[in-house]
């Protein structure tokens, strides 16, 4: 490991005015000149050129460029001639390959470009090629060839390729249908044992117990697992839009009028990252409003990562937790109340209450994740039915929409090795046709 060295340089590192900011922007540009002469000197852009000046010329970045030399292969059959065609793959794209494109340009009579997402790429090209004089037909999403939305594969390529060579293909190549088509519709919801499972329950519980309609109650969403909540069963959640949008998001619609409750929710992981600030400010203006932190300490969603509120036996050797329930009465909330999200009844009281308060009021709904409890081998006990009372009518499925839960032949069925015994399936339960055993 090398040695840290301080380097005082302030006009360098700092952004306080037109006398420092201007010379940092030629530096920049400077940069990108010698950036772009490595990437050509190391051959990051390879650009192979026909042996003569031939029709086609491609330029493929990312992923599209691994389908390329398969989608030309699959032509050949067809009357297609590798030296009918001449490659640009840009793996470097910022900065722009200018001199490779200008060279492709002055060798072929039509360009495809094949990119995804925004047509970066292809509107450097038409710069390009008006810098260059030329007046070739670019295919791409600019000309209305491809749609700006969705992703490439061979059976795009191929399709441009063939238009710029003007192959006429058997439909066949084109026909059949692609794999997502051929994919069973399966919303996104939460693992089985989740603990976010039974606050999004006893939202939608508190609400119909106050008698208001899904449509009628805000419910803002945030990053992470507590998205899943817009999906069915629950189609609680309302909205996403970035980290700890949530809750300012929240003191929105309250600002501009909406008279119903508006209940924010966030995991601990954002909070932490993102809804403090928020939360500050709701406190200062006593907006009211309902926040519910969906705390299964970890950062779930994206790999399972310590977060500050992780506990301290999961944390880095003289790391520390930090305990949100310490945290929020600091900042002075009045109302902070704290629940078990595989409580459902207790959950759907302490958000009736906290709805019914005027001011900031805080719900720590609190239960680790339960991928990190069974890895540990940790489980509640185990769901168990009983088929004299069962009458499949399916209750317990359509309100937890537990992927545990299964009715196959007449039978109602529990994966065993996916049930951690959380019992909001029981509690649903109107016929008293489920119970939690508890495991040795």
């Amino acid at each position: 490991m090398r040695e840290p060295v301080l380097v005082n340089d302030i006009q360098r590192f700092t952004k306080a005015g037109s006398g420092i900011a201007m010379p940092q922007h030629r530096e920049v540009i400077d940069r990108l000149k010698r950036a772009r002469r490595v990437i050509q000197e190391r051959g990051l852009n390879p650009l192979v050129l026909c042996a003569q000046a031939c029709g086609l010329g491609i330029i493929a970045s990312g992923v599209v460029a691994a389908y390329l030399d398969e989608c030309l292969d699959l032509l050949v059959p067809h009357g297609f001639l590798f030296d009918e065609v001449s490659i640009l793959k840009v793996s470097a794209v910022n900065p722009i390959p200018v001199e490779e494109i200008q060279a492709l340009l002055m060798h072929v009579d039509t360009v495809l470009v094949l990119e995804e997402l925004e047509p970066y790429l292809e509107k450097e090209v038409y710069v390009q090629a008006y810098r260059s004089g030329v007046r070739h037909r670019i295919i791409g999403k600019l000309d209305g060839f491809y749609s700006r939305v969705g992703e490439y594969g061979v059976r795009e390529v191929t399709r441009g390729i063939a238009e710029g060579l003007g192959l006429s293909l058997p439909q066949e190549l084109f026909e059949g249908r692609p794999a997502e088509a051929l994919a069973a519709p399966r919303p996104i919801t939460v693992c089985a044992g989740c603990p976010h499972r039974g606050t999004f329950m006893a939202i939608n519980q508190a609400l119909r117990k106050m008698r208001y309609k899904k449509n009628e109650v805000m419910v803002t969403g945030d990053i992470g697992c507590t998205i899943l909540g817009m999906n069915p069963p629950f189609n609680t959640v309302w909205n996403e839009i970035s980290m700890g949008a949530s809750v300012a998001l929240a003191q929105g619609f309250v600002h501009a009028g909406v008279k119903t409750p508006v209940i924010a929710t966030i995991g601990d992981s954002t909070f932490f990252h993102a809804g403090i600030p928020g939360l500050i400010n709701a406190i200062q203006h006593q907006v009211d409003l309902t926040l519910i932190i969906m705390d299964n300490g970890w950062t779930a969603m994206t790999g399972m990562q310590v977060n500050p509120g992780t506990a301290t036996d999961f944390q880095k050797p003289h790391d520390r937790s930090i305990d949100i329930s310490r945290v929020i009465p600091a900042l002075g909330v009045e109302h902070f109340f704290t629940m078990d999200p595989f409580d459902y009844r207790g959950s759907t009281t302490v958000i009736q209450q906290a709805l019914g308060l005027p001011g900031v009021k805080v719900i720590l709904a609190r239960r680790e994740c339960a991928i990190q409890t069974q890895r540990r081998g940790e489980i509640l006990g185990k769901a168990v039915v009983d088929m004299q009372k069962c009458a499949l009518c399916k209750l317990c499925i359509n309100l937890t929409g537990c992927p545990a839960l299964s009715i196959e032949d007449g039978s109602f069925l529990i994966d065993s090795a996916l049930c951690n015994g959380c019992g909001l399936c029981a509690a649903t339960c109107n016929l008293d046709a489920l119970h939690v055993e508890a495991v040795a």
